[in-house]
């Protein structure tokens, strides 16, 4: 058995307690909870590698490279590598939490 101690505001928790109440299986709801999240995630790293695919055929260079550039210093902070880096480390952010969760 698991208890959860969250900090959410009181009508949010009521909200939640009201919702678990009319729950018959919460072993399945938690597990939905789980399968909506992963789901979510994967939807995000799809969009994330369409954006990241962009940068990549604009400048003849695949994200991984570029970010290694990036953090070395090699490359200037223009904007278009500053959101390029910015897309690929929610990327990788994103993919941490999915293997997670997984």
């Amino acid at each position: 058995m698991l208890n959860l101690e969250l900090n959410v505001q009181p009508a949010t928790a009521q909200r939640l307690r009201l919702l678990m109440s009319q729950v018959a299986d919460q072993e399945t709801f938690a597990q939905n909870i789980i399968a909506f999240q992963v789901h979510e995630l994967k939807r995000g790293i799809l969009n994330l590698r369409l954006d990241l695919k962009k940068f990549e055929e604009q400048y003849q260079m695949p994200s991984d490279v570029f970010y290694r550039q990036f953090e070395q210093g090699a490359v200037d902070d223009s904007e278009d590598y500053m959101l390029w880096s910015g897309l690929y480390e929610m990327l990788r952010d994103n993919q941490q939490q999915l293997q997670a969760l997984q």
